[in-house]
């Protein structure tokens, strides 16, 4: 059984992060001070490094103003 982080799911997801921050116009480091985060956290978020649970994706669909959904589907 495959780790859910390296699932074609998992990187489907990851994908869709990084084209939600894009189309909200924000770079990695506009993301990290507004989460009050690293910007290496962000950056390993999106390359499938760190895995984030619902209440961080509840984070960035806030943030990126997606509906949580979006990132699921």
């Amino acid at each position: 059984m495959d780790k859910t982080i390296t699932t074609k799911e998992y990187a489907n997801f990851i994908e869709k992060l990084r084209q939600a921050r894009s189309d909200a116009g924000l770079k990695q480091i506009d993301v990290a001070k507004k989460l009050k985060r690293p910007q290496s956290y962000i950056s390993r978020v999106e390359s499938g490094e760190y895995r984030v649970d619902v209440l961080e994706i509840q984070r960035f669909a806030k943030l990126y103003k997606k509906d949580i959904n979006y990132f699921i589907k």
